[in-house]
C-alpha cells in the first residue's frame, strides 16, 4: 500500500515543472528538498538578485522563461514583533506586491496550480481557540504585525476571486509560527525560538549568569517543525484544489514561559531569565484548529516540540563550532 502511494507520489512530480519562490529560505530549503525527494526533477529556483518579484517585468521574464505547471510561493519579508514594528511598512508593501503581481502574471500565463503562503498573522488579535480557518475575518490583527499579516490576507481575496472570475486554482495556506535548523538566528529580526536558543547557548559559552527576553512571558504560541511544514505544503501541492485557506500547525499550545524553560532546559543553560515587560507581548493566544489539513490532503504534524528544539539546538550549536566558536574556560 505504501509503495503505490509512493509511486504515485513521484510520478505526480517527476514531469512537473515547478517554481519556488523563497526556495534558498529557511522554509523554502526543505520544501525544496521535500521535492526532490518526490522525484521532481524540472524544479526552478533563483535569487532575487535574478528576479525581483516587486517589479512587474521580472515576474514576466521568470514566467516566460520557466512555463511552470506549478508555483509554489514562498518568498517573503518577514521578522519578529521587533522587526515588524521597526519595518511596518515595507513589510506591508513588498509581501502585497510580490504576491498581487506574481498572482495576477501567473493567471494571465494560466498556470496550472498555485500554492500561496499565507500567515497567522492575518487572524484576529482575538481570535477564539483554537483559530478556526472561518475566524479569520471576524476582527483587526495584533497591532505590531496587522501590516505584514493584513498584506498576506489579501491574497487569498485575490485568489478567491480569480477563482470565481478566471477559474484559477489558487490554493491558500496558513502556517503557525515556524522553527528549526536554518532558522534566522538574527536578535534583530529572528522570531522568539531561534531567538532564545541564540541567548542561552551563547551565555552558556560565556559563562554568562542570565538572559532577557521579551514580554510578560503569560502570552501562548503554537509552533510548527519546518520539516512538518514542507511536508504539508508539498501535500498540499499534490492533492488540495478548493478556495478555503487551510491552517498548518502542531494543534498543541505553549505559554512563552514554558517555551523558554524547556529551551534552557535543552540548551544545558542554567542561569537566570530576565522579563522585560516593556516589550510587546503579540497577540495573546495562538493556536490553530488543524483539521481542516488532515481531513482534506492527509497531514498531520510529527515532530513534536521538544523534539524539534533539541534538533534546532543541535543544529546551532553545530553550526557555532564550524565558524570557530568555541566554549570559553
Amino acid at each position: 500500500m505504501r509503495e503505490n502511494e509512493e509511486e504515485r507520489t513521484e510520478s505526480f512530480w517527476q514531469d512537473k515543472q515547478v517554481l519556488v519562490t523563497g526556495g534558498a529560505g529557511f522554509l523554502g530549503s526543505h520544501v525544496v528538498e521535500k521535492l526532490r525527494a518526490r522525484g521532481c526533477r524540472k524544479l526552478f529556483l533563483f535569487r532575487s538578485k535574478e528576479y525581483d518579484l516587486r517589479e512587474k517585468e521580472d515576474i514576466i521574464r521568470l514566467l516566460e522563461k520557466t512555463h511552470p505547471e506549478i508555483v509554489i510561493h514562498l518568498a517573503a519579508v518577514v521578522g519578529g514583533i521587533g522587526a515588524n514594528r521597526k519595518n511596518s511598512g515595507r513589510f506591508f508593501f513588498e509581501n502585497a506586491i510580490m504576491g498581487i503581481q506574481l498572482i495576477e502574471q501567473a493567471r494571465r500565463f494560466a498556470i496550472p496550480r498555485f500554492i500561496c503562503l499565507g500567515t497567522i498573522c492575518s487572524y484576529p488579535k482575538f481570535t477564539p481557540v483554537p483559530f478556526r480557518e472561518e475566524d479569520l475575518w471576524n476582527g483587526f490583527p495584533e497591532e505590531t504585525n496587522a501590516p505584514y499579516g493584513l498584506a498576506k490576507k489579501t491574497l487569498l481575496v485575490q485568489l478567491q476571486s480569480y477563482r470565481q472570475q478566471y477559474g484559477f486554482n489558487g490554493i491558500y495556506l496558513l502556517p503557525v509560527n515556524l522553527y528549526g535548523p536554518r532558522d534566522n538566528f538574527d536578535l534583530e529580526t529572528s522570531h522568539v525560538i531561534p531567538a532564545i536558543i541564540r541567548k542561552c547557548v551563547e551565555a552558556k559559552l560565556r559563562g554568562d549568569k542570565r538572559i532577557v527576553a521579551w514580554g510578560t512571558a503569560n502570552v501562548s504560541r503554537e509552533f510548527l517543525y519546518v520539516e512538518d511544514a514542507a511536508e504539508a505544503i508539498v501535500l498540499a501541492a499534490e492533492r488540495y484544489e478548493k478556495p478555503e485557506p487551510v491552517n498548518l500547525g502542531s494543534g498543541k499550545e505553549i505559554t512563552i514561559r514554558a517555551l523558554v524553560n524547556l529551551i534552557r532546559e535543552l540548551s544545558g543553560f542554567e542561569g537566570e531569565v530576565e522579563w522585560d515587560a516593556s516589550q510587546p507581548d503579540g497577540q495573546p493566544r495562538r493556536c490553530l484548529d488543524t483539521s481542516r489539513a488532515e481531513r482534506e490532503f492527509g497531514f498531520k504534524a510529527q515532530v513534536d516540540l521538544r523534539e524539534g528544539l533539541r534538533r534546532t539546538i543541535e543544529w546551532y550549536e553545530n553550526m557555532l563550532q564550524s565558524r570557530g566558536v568555541r566554549e570559553t574556560a
